[in-house]
C-alpha cells in the first residue's frame, strides 16, 4: 500500500517496531490529553483563501538564525533513533540533509555529534538536557560546536520527567545493544532497569532540577552558538527568555509528555509570539501532521515548526527514505495550501489567511437595499 500522507507512517511502526519502542515514541502523559489536543487544535483554525492570484511560482525557502533553508518545515529532537531504525540519527540526518533543511540532534540520542556531523554537510541544531555536573554539559556544548552544530535548543520544561504509564507498564529502558552515545564516555551511557520507566530513574538521577533563567546566561558564556529556549508555552516566560539572551523560542509541550492538561501548542503559539514583539523568531513543535498545518502555525506568527513523531514512524517504517518522504509530503502539500490561498512566498502568509475560535467577529458589510 502506498503511503499517501505522514499519519500512515503510524501504523506501519506500530506493527513492525516491539511494543515498548512503539509506546515510547507514540504516548503521551497521563490521561494524553494534550496528546489528543495539539493535533485537534489544528482542526478549530480554518482557511480564509483568496483567490484570482498568479500562483504560478511558490517559493517556500526561509531563513533560520541566519541559514537559509529549503522550507519552514525541520526536524524536532527526538531520543534513541536507533531503536526505530539501525541506521537511527545517521539516516535522519541524510534525509534532513538531502531535503535543505535543519535536523536537531537530541542529547539522547543513540549516535554521537561526531557521528552525525561525519554523515556530510548539513545545517544542524543539538538539542540540550542539562546534568547535574556542569563539566558533562560544558564538554557536550564544546563537541557539538567543534562538530559544527550551529545552534543549542536547550530543552526547558523537563526538571523531572512527565508520568508517561505506558513507560511504566513496559518497564522502559534502552535496550542492552544501544547507548546514548553522546555520555558513552562519562559512565552516563547506559540505562539501568528500574522498578517503573528506566528513562524516568535516569532523569531523577542525572538532570539538574534546580536549573533556572541565570543557567540559560551561563551557556551563553561557554559557547558562540545561538540558544533556542525548547518549552515555553506562556507570555511571561517568553519576556524572560529574551531577557536572558534567548536568540529564539520553541513553542513546545514536549509532544505532550510533560504535563499533561497544557493547551496545545499551536493554541499558546499566538501568545508567545505577541509576547515576542518580533525581537526574536518563535517557533513550534507538536501536533504538525499536514502542510495545512504548517501554513496555520506560520499565519499564527511561527517562523517554522518542527516534527518529531513523524520521523521516528518513518524511520521505523522505511528508514531513510521514510524520513525523506515525510519531509516531500510535507513540503508538497505546504505548496499546495500556499497556492490555494493565493500565497507565493512566506512572508506573503498572514493572520488574514486563517479564521479561528478566538478571533473578534469581522465587521459585517451592510447589504445595498
Amino acid at each position: 500500500m502506498e503511503v499517501t500522507n505522514v499519519t500512515e507512517y503510524d501504523a506501519i511502526a506500530k506493527e513492525k517496531l516491539p511494543k515498548m519502542v512503539y509506546d515510547y515514541y507514540a504516548s503521551g502523559a497521563e490521561d494524553q490529553w494534550t496528546l489528543q489536543e495539539n493535533r485537534n487544535a489544528f482542526a478549530r483554525i480554518l482557511f480564509r483563501p483568496r483567490i484570482l492570484i498568479d500562483v504560478t511560482k511558490i517559493d517556500m525557502t526561509t531563513t533560520v538564525l541566519g541559514f537559509k533553508i529549503s522550507m519552514p518545515i525541520m526536524i524536532a529532537p527526538t531520543a534513541m533513533q536507533k531503536m526505530a531504525h539501525p541506521e537511527g540519527e545517521y539516516a535522519t540526518a541524510r534525509a534532513a540533509s538531502s531535503a535543505g533543511t535543519i535536523m536537531t540532534l537530541s542529547s539522547w540520542a543513540t549516535s554521537s555529534v561526531e557521528e552525525v556531523a561525519s554523515t556530510g554537510p548539513g545545517i544542524r541544531f543539538f538539542q540540550l538536557y542539562v546534568y547535574k555536573d556542569r563539566n558533562v554539559v560544558a564538554q557536550l556544548v564544546r563537541r557539538a560546536e567543534r562538530a559544527g552544530f550551529k545552534a543549542i535548543a536547550l530543552t526547558v520544561d523537563t526538571p523531572r520527567l512527565g508520568r508517561r504509564e505506558a513507560d511504566i507498564k513496559n518497564r522502559f529502558t534502552l535496550p542492552p545493544y544501544l547507548t546514548l552515545k553522546n555520555f558513552e564516555g562519562l559512565d552516563l551511557g547506559k540505562m539501568d532497569e528500574a522498578n517503573d520507566s528506566g528513562l524516568a530513574s535516569y532523569v531523577a538521577g542525572q538532570i539538574d532540577r534546580s536549573l533556572s533563567w541565570k543557567d540559560v546566561k551561563w551557556l551563553q558564556t561557554i559557547t558562540k552558538m545561538p540558544i533556542l529556549v525548547k518549552g515555553v508555552i506562556t507570555a511571561e516566560d517568553t519576556r524572560l527568555a529574551i531577557q536572558a539572551g534567548a536568540a529564539g523560542i520553541i513553542v513546545s509541550n514536549h509532544g505532550a509528555r510533560q504535563l499533561d492538561y497544557v493547551p496545545a501548542t499551536i493554541m499558546a503559539l499566538e501568545e508567545v509570539v505577541k509576547a515576542a514583539q518580533g525581537r526574536v523568531p518563535v517557533f513550534l513543535d507538536g501536533g504538525v501532521r499536514r502542510g495545512t498545518d504548517v501554513f496555520k502555525a506560520l499565519a499564527l506568527g511561527a517562523s517554522g515548526i518542527f516534527i518529531g513523531r513523524p520521523v521516528v514512524f518513518s524511520l521505523a517504517a522505511e528508514g531513510e527514505a521514510g524520513v525523506k518522504k515525510v519531509l516531500q509530503m510535507l513540503r508538497e502539500e505546504f505548496e499546495l495550501t500556499m497556492a490555494l490561498s493565493g500565497c507565493r512566498s512566506i512572508s506573503e502568509i498572514t493572520r488574514n489567511h486563517i479564521s479561528t475560535d478566538w478571533d473578534a467577529p469581522r465587521a459585517q458589510f451592510a447589504p445595498r437595499l
